[in-house]
């Protein structure tokens, strides 16, 4: 148990860093990010949530993905991907990709799995697919999913008894809120 809580706060640290770098729009996120995802793989099938553990999956493949995004320039402009904002389209879009993913890992854990909680763990799974796929388009309202998936898994995570991610997701929270305000300040508005 001692190297499991070892490892989950190791996961915690790389996963602060990680927001912190996105927070600071920092090209750093990404590998951080990516040490934190595999570490807290092994963690969420320990406590049996799955569907944050395929979430982890996610945001691995994600990060490979949005590192490329973040560093590719432009062809026309010579220019990296700037920070924007959804359209009224893409918001639309994206809360019925919650919708849809929460529907889909609904069935499947019910199902599949033993989990107990699914629930809870395939809503903040859905908030965090979402968040990630923004994140990577350099949306500010990717910090919107993770303020609320942030929030309602706090407490899931103090049920499966993995205090260090509870705390974590708070840290989160907070971050992901002084994330928004600064990327609302560089954003630009999208009206497709």
């Amino acid at each position: 148990m001692n190297s499991v809580f070892n490892l989950e706060n190791v996961a915690v640290f790389f996963g602060l860093l990680s927001v912190w770098y996105s927070k600071k729009e920092h090209i750093l996120v990404y590998p951080t990010g990516i040490v934190n995802v595999l570490i807290s793989t092994f963690l969420m099938y320990q406590a049996k949530l799955y569907a944050d553990m395929g979430v982890n999956v996610y945001y691995f493949v994600m990060s490979i993905w949005g590192w490329y995004l973040w560093l590719k320039k432009n062809p026309k402009t010579s220019k990296k991907l700037p920070i924007s904002n959804n359209s009224a389209r893409e918001n639309i879009l994206s809360l019925g990709l919650v919708v849809l993913i929460f529907g889909i890992l609904l069935v499947v854990l019910n199902r599949f799995t033993d989990s107990n909680t699914v629930e809870a763990d395939d809503f903040t799974s859905a908030c965090f697919v979402v968040g990630m796929y923004l994140m990577a388009r350099k949306k500010t309202e990717n910090w919107i999913y993770w303020i609320v998936g942030d929030v309602l898994i706090m407490p899931l995570m103090v049920y499966k008894n993995l205090y260090g991610l509870a705390f974590q997701y708070f840290i989160f929270t907070l971050l992901a809120v002084w994330g928004l305000v600064e990327w609302q300040k560089k954003s630009k508005p999208q009206h497709t």
